[in-house]
């Protein structure tokens, strides 16, 4: 029976995705790990290979289409194998009996179908993609036309429509409201004369009175500036709205604290400057600081568990391996993909595994496995000139450590001695629904002892 394809969960917060591009065609024979189709998510864009060798029996997703992960997409056929589904017999079905007069219900009356009600039209289909398409540019759909199958709406529907839509007409001149007429305020009664009149008040001191000139008159408004250029619009994109609202939503659901250390880095940029060169000829990576910042955090991970930790309702879940997210920066966006397993690699095979990770990110060559599972991050803006930030916690997780610039600076060593250094402030962002305060300190104290007393054959 033919394999499925599963249109895979591309990270935690992705529920869909759209197949841009079918790289085979029915009938084609694949290998296994080769490029079936690519796929476009809120996060990223990546080609989803093949998980068996064999022939494209069937494409049930076309390219263009939006559809939730782990919806099956197409299916493979093994070699020898026949490409057709198994037939299904269907049960014998015992007809239900007809109450005489009564319609069938599954029976076509013959009946035309009602027509809409008057003044509302039919929406045509379309994806989800055309769907959102719509809302952010303010497109009814019912005006677009189709040229998919019944009508469809498809992307390429909705991009022409928005290039060639007529652009509004200008608002014409409001035409002022009609004032309200005149209402004759009846006369007040006379003042009977039993009644004495009020004394005229006595005269201010001339130092008193106000000036016999006219009040000074209030500032000018100014004249309203003349209309600029109209700037420009343009929606979020898939990455940008997917950040924006995981973001808000970690702000709503964990209650984040951080707290910052002071790290003299001396001792690790030492080593860094002694042997990169070695380092990078024996493994073809270069040394980054990344790679010290990882193994120290991983380290101190085991020591307290409960940084590597997730809280789910009443419960508090531990991981059984620490799975290290890195955050990437790319040009339009942020991806953060996971090392799994980051406990059980040594210092090169974390260097490796960051720097893989970092360069397909930035090619989009990411698996979607790799974009899921973190159980703890790390973030280094640093090289961006940043001293610190208090990066948010990425859900379901507990805490992210943030790493600032390495800068030269002054500090107390021996005593009192005071000798240029170089430091680096560490910001931890952690749950304080989970993490209290004492225990975060304690993990970025251990943190700052294995940087600050880092062994030179421990590269």
């Amino acid at each position: 029976m033919p394999t499925d394809v599963i249109l895979p969960q591309m990270g935690e917060s992705i529920t869909e995705g759209t197949i841009t591009k079918w790289r085979v065609s029915v009938g084609d024979e694949v290998e296994r790990d080769d490029p079936l189709f690519d796929l476009a998510t809120d996060k990223v864009d990546t080609e989803v290979p093949a998980a068996i060798t064999g022939r494209l029996a069937e494409i049930l997703v076309p390219e263009g289409e939006t559809v939730p992960v782990n919806t099956v997409v197409a299916r493979i056929a093994a070699p020898g194998e026949s490409s057709a589904p198994e037939p299904v017999t269907p049960d014998p079905v015992t007809p239900d009996p007809v109450t005489p007069g009564a319609p069938d219900e599954g029976a076509e009356t013959g009946a035309a179908p009602a027509p809409p009600a008057a003044g509302r039209r039919k929406r045509p289909r379309s994806s989800p993609l055309v769907r959102r398409m719509a809302r952010e540019h303010g497109v009814d759909l019912a005006e677009v036309p189709g040229t998919g199958e019944g009508g469809r709406v498809s992307k390429r529907d909705m991009l022409a429509w928005i290039e060639r839509r007529p652009t509004a007409p200008p608002p014409g001149p409001v035409e002022p409201a009609p004032e309200p007429p005149e209402v004759a305020l009846p006369e007040p009664p006379p003042v009977p004369a039993a009644v004495p009149a009020p004394p005229a008040p006595e005269p201010l001191p001339a130092e008193a009175a106000f000036p016999p000139s006219a009040p000074e008159p209030l500032p000018p408004v100014p004249a309203a500036a003349p209309a600029g250029p109209a700037g420009r619009a343009e929606p979020l994109s898939r990455m940008r709205r997917s950040i924006a609202e995981h973001m808000v939503r970690s702000r709503r659901t964990a209650a984040h604290v951080t707290t910052v250390f002071e790290v003299d880095l001396s001792a690790v940029v030492a080593v860094r400057e002694r042997q990169g060169a070695a380092f990078e000829e024996r493994t073809g990576v270069r040394l980054t600081l990344t790679a010290f910042f990882a193994r120290a955090a991983v380290e101190a991970l085991g020591e307290f568990p409960v940084l590597n930790a997730s809280l789910r309702e009443d419960r508090i879940h531990y991981h059984r391996t620490v799975d290290l997210g890195v955050a990437v920066a790319l040009p339009d966006g942020l991806l953060v993909p996971v090392l799994h397993r980051a406990e059980e690699r040594n210092f090169v095979g974390l260097a490796r595994g960051i720097s893989d990770l970092a360069a397909r990110a930035r090619s989009g060559a990411l698996r979607a496995e790799e974009l899921a599972g973190g159980t703890f991050t790390i973030t280094n803006p640093g090289p961006y000139g940043a001293l610190f930030g208090t990066p948010i916690i990425a859900q379901p997780q507990s805490a992210i450590l943030g790493i600032g610039g390495v800068h030269k600076r002054p500090a107390v060593v021996a005593g009192d001695a005071i000798a240029v250094r170089s430091m680096v402030f560490l910001a931890l962002s952690f749950d304080h629904r989970l993490i209290d305060g004492a225990v975060a300190d304690r993990f970025l104290g251990a943190v700052k002892r294995r940087l600050e007393g880092w062994r030179e054959d421990a590269v």
